[in-house]
């Protein structure tokens, strides 16, 4: 019987000295946005010592599939709505958690005396942009150049990329004479410089959601990080690495 109390004395003891179990948050986001997620949720962490983010970064289309596919994600902030509609059909997202998170812009980036406007594209040999059907920096891109009448002018020229941070290492490298990328990405560039920004007027505003998921909606810890996404704070940090926020 002794024996009996003293384990269940050891067992309340260890009840509160064991660390209470930590959250997880899993994060699928556009690639564009690794850096100013990276230091969000470092700092979100400061005052949340338990939780832990599992960070998922790549083109919208292709976390949009995986979400659909059944990868595990709270958190979708894709680089176009068109992708958070894809999920939102599908019953994937938490509609009432849609907003906008920020805006970019798209820009040509490569080696100075590269090209200057759209008009002069025409000249280079290798320009590098998102596959289209799964990069929003990519399908951007390509409304751009339809509207421009560019697109049967430079459809050999164009060389495919698996997200916008892959166009930007192109670009880098050397390896094409330019690369479609958005604006936050050109300014972390080393070698490439952004030659000119697109006219606005030629593609959709670069704009990104972000939701809950359906399987996020029932994770308080992922609804209390996508709260902090729209504070003040989340809009100083993404003002610094060049995003709008109107």
């Amino acid at each position: 019987m002794v024996k009996m109390r003293i384990l269940l004395a050891l067992l309340i003891i260890m009840a509160f000295t064991v660390p209470a179990s930590a959250g997880t948050v899993n994060l699928s986001v556009a690639a564009s946005l690794k850096e100013v997620i990276n230091e969000l949720s470092d700092s979100f962490a400061k005052t949340h010592p338990n939780l832990k983010f599992i960070k998922n970064y790549g083109a919208s289309g292709a976390l949009a599939k995986q979400i659909e596919s059944g990868a595990p994600a709270d958190i979708f902030i894709s680089a176009n709505p068109e992708w958070m509609d894809y999920l939102k059909e599908r019953k994937l997202i938490d509609t009432s958690s849609i907003a906008i998170f920020a805006y970019n812009t798209l820009v040509f980036a490569g080696s100075p005396g590269k090209a200057s406007s759209m008009q002069e594209l025409s000249r280079l040999e290798r320009i590098a942009l998102g596959s289209p059907k799964s990069v929003p920096a990519g399908e951007y891109a390509m409304e751009a150049l339809k509207k421009a009448g560019l697109e049967k002018l430079l459809e050999k020229k164009l060389v495919m990329a698996r997200d916008v941070r892959e166009c930007l290492m192109y670009a880098e490298r050397g390896e094409v004479d330019g690369a479609f990328v958005y604006k936050t990405d050109a300014l972390q560039a080393k070698q490439a410089k952004i030659l000119f920004v697109v006219p606005q007027g030629l593609y959709s505003r670069v704009t990104y959601p972000d939701a809950l998921t359906a399987a996020g909606r029932k994770n308080k810890d992922a609804a209390a990080f996508l709260t902090y996404l729209h504070s003040n704070e989340a809009k100083s940090v993404l003002g610094k690495y060049g995003f709008s926020i109107y």
